[in-house]
């Protein structure tokens, strides 16, 4: 258990479910889309304390760099994930500007861990984010990342939110919308 300011975020996540956040709207993405066969699809769920995400992953073999050892990369893309998601959980659309992840203790396969984001200062289209990475058996923090996130036009928002937001058994994106292109 630790004992710092966050003990109390970490019990509750371990103990309290909270609501699904994930869009609507199934897609590739390699970090939480269902339809990728490689990702991680990863399910966020509401942080107790009221900002940001959290999420539960259990990491296998194909994961790894270094035998029994999970890939820095995998860990920097549950970071980014969970930092990115607690911003759509305030229905805020942004793409990582920058990241910095400091690599505390290694994380192996088959150890489940937890990933909590949260919203720092925000100032006009760039918003600062944190992200942890924890055991979840000792809440030993893994990683942990800072990142500056950008929020795209609102045109943009719009084809996002029209594009992941509505139900997948219904309509496809309008003809006119490119979804490849990102404008910030």
């Amino acid at each position: 258990m630790r004992v710092d300011n966050r003990v109390t975020l970490v019990d509750e996540v371990a103990v309290v479910e909270g609501e699904v956040v994930n869009v609507s709207n199934d897609h590739n993405c390699f970090g939480c889309g269902r339809l990728n066969a490689h990702g991680l699809h990863l399910e966020f769920r509401l942080n107790p304390a009221g900002d940001g995400v959290w999420t539960r992953f259990l990491p296998s073999a194909r994961f790894e760099g270094y035998e029994g050892v999970i890939h820095g990369g995998i860990i920097s893309t549950l970071l980014d994930e969970v930092m990115a998601w607690s911003l759509y959980r305030d229905d805020i659309w942004a793409v990582t500007g920058r990241m910095s992840v400091r690599f505390r203790t290694p994380m192996m396969v088959g150890e489940p861990v937890l990933a909590i984001g949260h919203i720092g200062q925000r100032r006009s289209r760039l918003i600062e984010m944190t992200g942890e990475l924890l055991r979840e058996t000792d809440s030993r923090v893994i990683a942990d990342a800072t990142a500056s996130f950008v929020k795209v036009s609102e045109a943009q928002s719009r084809v996002w939110r029209a594009q992941y937001e509505r139900d997948h058994h219904l309509e496809t994106p309008p003809a006119s919308a490119d979804t490849h292109l990102v404008t910030i």
